[in-house]
């Protein structure tokens, strides 16, 4: 179900789509969106909905008390695991392949099935790494 298709839902959803690689608070896509005449409710209210339709997912950054959210139905995300920098904030999307190994590797080792779909590792990405 996908709701009410509104001028603030498309807005938010245009917004999203250029920024799929991003984890962001509500705050931060309601400052963007602010020229729109879009509220900081109205964001809450549409990524709720878009949570319930599974098309964004929402995280805690460690020392981060805020929840920040993803788009996850860009193309090249669904399923993809993803990796994020602590220090910029950046998510990136881990190689297939690697992806694959890290999953077989838990599933052998440790009788672990991932959930690559809803899975971020934190760590340092490498141009953070040098600063």
């Amino acid at each position: 179900m996908s709701g009410y298709n509104t001028k603030q839902r498309r807005a938010l959803l245009a917004f999203l789509g250029e920024h799929p690689d991003e984890l962001l608070t509500a705050r931060q896509m309601a400052d963007a969106l602010a020229e729109k005449q879009i509220s900081l409710s109205a964001v809450y209210r549409n990524l709720a909905q878009l949570e319930a339709e599974e098309k964004v997912r929402r995280s805690a950054k460690s020392g981060s008390h805020e929840a920040f959210y993803q788009y996850l139905d860009a193309k090249g995300c669904k399923g993809a695991l993803h990796m994020s920098c602590v220090k910029c904030g950046k998510t990136f999307h881990m190689a297939d392949s690697n992806a694959a190994l890290f999953a077989k590797h838990l599933a052998q080792s440790e009788q672990f099935t991932l959930d690559a779909a809803d899975t971020i590792l934190y760590g340092t990405c490498s141009d953070c790494k040098g600063k």
